[in-house]
């Protein structure tokens, strides 16, 4: 039997590895193809398009969020109990989402409507762009019920249909921002709006109706009966809600801040949103970047660690902490080294300029504490500790507003990386202590941090002999792609001589089960 179950849990853990690749793959397109429109927009319409289109993202954000209250997660967790329970009828669960994600989608789209005018002139710095903000409710109740039907997929382990709306989504909307961007003659901040909510209206409604047409021809109608109300759905969303609301009002309210903070400063609105743009569109994206292999492993660890927590399993979650975080910060050690190295010839390339190039070089060091974020997150939501993620999350936005408030009206874009560093260090600070005091695991400071930079530099001194003594110092893209995959090798060969990458042990073949599968599939 228990070699049966070995066997078993072997297969589950391949299956994961695999899953977690393609996902990983499929995550690292998307990122790569966002990125290039960035450039794209960046080269084409002026560096204040982008300021322009992470303004226009982040409103999107918040009134999204208001206006479906989450509803992939509530849908997708509220299925997946009514189809654990007999007799039940998921198809009525996904009424009532997109019942009350119309209703408040109604609600939000009339604000945006009213309030049009003030949120052009306040939030987009003083850019008048009333008609485009006017389009957004066709964007919103779009969105809704398109994260309704995500929901249901990924609760009803159809996460490829998810995943394929997501693609979709994505491949409309740049296809739409691309081709009235060439068509486009003289560009305004109105047209430059227009054309972001264009690409988010086309974007939904291609999704939607990919979506909408496999739930239509996959349906089947259930035997049983709904065990939720409207209203018990109603009650059950909200309490989801209120982080992700809170967590996007705080965002937004930052993001809102920054152009206005730099005009204080004495740049013009044009520079600020320029500016802005280059930071959230190019600085951003790149810092996040190498991050993927992370985020999509994120979701499996939460499930482990829960079910270890609910079996009382404190050593399993003790060696789970142990390995996560060391793996973690071996990565987003180097992942912070090749940017500072190479940081400069990055926000070159990608159109960023000099300033994208040195922003990113300065912010490098504090990638290793926005990596360990995620899986970090994904530990306290898997122990339990959500109480703490959410007063956290409190203070460390409180922290940036505050430094972006007083620091950047006296010190202009340098007060928005110290808002970074001061964020990110002393929020991932408090969630590793809480994180070592939960689980019983041990610091290894020495092992998990000196060590990862010792070597990260050494081998990238390393490098540089090699590539001199081959007569190779020319610090143009092929150079640094060679450059990183050399010293890639060697950081990967010392740590695997040294025994410190070691992801699974023949005595954790049971660490992954039929449950991981599951995360996995919502995951995706």
């Amino acid at each position: 039997m228990y070699k049966n179950d070995v066997e078993e849990a072997m297969i589950f853990r391949s299956k994961i590895i695999k899953d977690t690749v393609i996902l990983t793959v499929m995550q690292l397109f998307l990122d790569s193809a966002a990125l290039l429109l960035n450039v794209f927009i960046t080269k084409n319409l002026g560096s204040s398009a982008i300021g322009i289109l992470s303004l226009m993202g982040s409103f999107l954000g918040l009134a999204g969020i208001l206006s479906n209250g989450n509803a992939f997660l509530c849908t997708s967790r509220l299925v997946s109990e009514e189809l654990g329970k007999p007799g039940g009828d998921p198809n009525g669960v996904l009424a009532h989402g997109i019942k009350l994600c119309l209703l408040l989608s109604a609600a939000v789209s009339a604000a945006v409507v009213i309030l049009a005018e003030p949120v052009s002139l306040r939030f987009f710095s003083g850019a008048h762009m009333t008609a485009a903000l006017r389009k957004m409710p066709f964007a919103l109740v779009t969105g809704a019920v398109s994260a309704c039907l995500k929901g249901y997929f990924n609760a009803t382990r159809w996460a490829a249909v998810s995943a394929a709306g997501d693609i979709a989504e994505f491949a409309a909307r740049c296809g739409y921002i691309v081709a009235v961007t060439l068509m486009t003659g003289d560009v305004t901040e109105d047209k430059v709006c227009g054309i972001m909510i264009g690409g988010v209206i086309t974007g939904n409604a291609v999704s939607l109706l990919l979506l909408g047409t496999v739930y239509i021809k996959t349906y089947r109608r259930s035997q049983g009966r709904c065990s939720l109300s409207f209203r018990r759905y109603a009650a059950f969303s909200f309490p989801i809600m209120g982080g992700s609301i809170l967590t996007a009002v705080l965002s937004s309210t930052n993001d809102a801040l920054i152009p206005i903070c730099l005009r204080q400063y004495g740049d013009s609105a044009g520079k600020a949103l320029g500016e802005f743009g280059v930071f959230e569109g190019i600085v951003i994206p790149t810092l996040f970047f190498p991050s993927v292999v992370l985020c999509s492993v994120s979701g499996i660890i939460v499930s482990e660690a829960a079910r270890a927590r609910a079996a009382g399993n404190s050593e399993r979650i003790r060696r789970m902490t142990e390995r996560l975080n060391a793996c973690t910060l071996m990565f987003s050690v180097f992942a912070a080294a090749v940017l500072m190295r190479f940081g400069s010839v990055i926000g070159e390339q990608l159109g960023g300029g000099s300033l994208a190039g040195r922003m990113i070089t300065i912010i490098a060091p504090v990638v290793p504490f926005i990596y360990m974020e995620i899986v970090l997150e994904s530990l306290i939501k898997g122990l339990g500790l959500q109480s703490f993620s959410s007063v956290n999350y409190l203070a460390e936005y409180i922290i940036r507003i505050a430094a972006v408030l007083i620091l950047v009206p006296r010190i202009g874009f340098y007060g928005i990386v110290i808002s970074y560093y001061a964020s990110n260090i002393i929020g991932n600070c408090s969630r590793f202590i809480s994180i070592i005091k939960a689980s019983g695991a041990k610091a290894a400071l020495l092992r998990t941090v000196v060590l990862p930079v010792m070597l990260a530099f050494s081998t990238m001194s390393l490098s540089e002999l090699i590539f001199r003594f081959m007569g190779l110092t020319d610090e143009k893209m092929l150079y640094s792609a060679m450059f990183v995959a050399v010293w890639g090798a060697f950081y990967c060969l010392i740590f695997s001589a040294l025994g410190k990458v070691k992801l699974f042990s023949k005595s954790e073949t049971v660490l992954f089960s039929d449950n991981a599968q599951q995360t996995v599939s919502r995951v995706l």
